[in-house]
């Protein structure tokens, strides 16, 4: 069976950091394209990061461009998501998807594969 989970998420101070984990099976992790997406209270899910197959190639959000740094072990099928300098605004539920491409994939409709989310949580 595919899945991917998600761990790491937590209650955090403004300004802190998380580092989040997605580790997968059921599928050839190093093939594809992997990505966080989030989803706020009350909001639609959004676009965080991604990375291509091998690690070469990322693309970030706007609102995380330079805070947040996405990464991958492909030995350990296991991508992460370092968040710096964490601020109220991203306060959400944390999803990491596997994309059906093996390219940077930015819009939810080019992954198959989600996981359950983590919450966090950054207090002011």
């Amino acid at each position: 069976q595919v899945q991917v989970i998600e761990s790491g998420g937590g209650l955090v101070q403004a300004g802190g950091s998380l580092r989040l984990s997605c580790a997968a099976s059921g599928r050839t992790f190093s093939n594809y394209a992997m990505g966080w997406f989030r989803r706020a209270p009350g909001k639609e899910r959004e676009f965080v990061a991604t990375i291509n197959w091998n690690g070469g190639s990322t693309a970030y959000a706007a609102s995380v461009k330079g805070r947040f740094t996405i990464s991958r072990d492909n030995a350990k099928k296991t991508v992460y998501l370092q968040m710096n300098s964490l601020k109220p605004e991203d306060t959400a539920v944390y999803f990491c998807a596997a994309a059906s491409t093996s390219w940077v994939a930015t819009t939810s409709v080019l992954y198959d594969q989600w996981g359950q989310g983590t919450q966090v949580t950054v207090s002011s």
